[in-house]
């Protein structure tokens, strides 16, 4: 039986696709977060390695080799009718002049599109009704690292995310100050930039937890009615 590697950003992307899974275990790599475990019969990999598309790239070398990969995690909405929680699964990704085809997964009904991947966080609506214009439904940062690699090794490369911010609002806090060189987000920063205006900036980082929990259990449910 074929297998499958996960790549996201965070592990906190994983939290709802790896309540599905049985036989989950600690998988020893030089990443920030890696599981392996056993799904309808297969070996599954979650690695995750920070945010970039560079980051990703360098998770899928150092990961188990599979038959195939799969991006996942949040993203920011491009497209007006999407919703928190709510599923994209990639038809395209698009990165700045070069593009990928992602293979299409048999899932429950979802909206279908391209996703641009970008090497920062869309601040503003502004940046978002930009993005836009390249087509894509969704932002994030991912999954053209991983589509390089999996073109590099010859296997299918499917991208299904799910959002965690619209695409008319704007961020109070300054998310790109707080992304360390290592990929994550420093909660010291965040919680600093917050103090200045606590009832904007640290009530958007509660609720953006909140949606980031709940996009991560839509998105664990999803995967785990898709066939592969």
């Amino acid at each position: 039986m074929s297998s499958i590697l996960f790549i996201a950003a965070d592990a906190r992307e994983f939290t709802g696709l790896l309540t599905h899974w049985e036989k989950v275990a600690p998988l020893h790599l030089p990443v920030h977060f890696a599981r392996s475990g056993r799904w309808k019969g297969r070996e599954v990999f979650a690695v995750a390695n920070g945010a970039g598309a560079d980051r990703a790239f360098a998770a899928i070398l150092l990961a188990p080799k599979a038959s195939a990969i799969c991006n996942i995690g949040f993203c920011g909405a491009l497209d007006k009718v999407l919703d928190i929680g709510d599923i994209v699964v990639a038809t395209e990704v698009l990165c700045g002049t070069q593009s990928w085809r992602a293979a299409m997964p048999d899932t429950p009904e979802a909206l279908e599109g391209p996703v641009v991947c970008i090497d920062r966080i869309a601040q503003t609506a502004a940046e978002k009704r930009n993005l836009r214009q390249t087509g894509a439904s969704i932002v994030e940062m991912e999954s053209a690292g991983v589509a390089r690699a999996a073109e590099d090794l010859g296997v299918p490369f499917y991208c299904i995310r799910a959002v965690s911010d619209l695409a008319e609002e704007d961020f109070a806090n300054d998310f790109n100050a707080a992304l360390t060189p290592d990929g994550r987000f420093s909660v010291l920063r965040l919680l600093a930039g917050a103090v200045s205006s606590p009832q904007v900036k640290l009530k958007e980082l509660i609720r953006l937890g909140k949606r980031t929990t709940l996009a991560s259990k839509k998105l664990g449910d999803f995967l785990a009615a898709t066939t592969f």
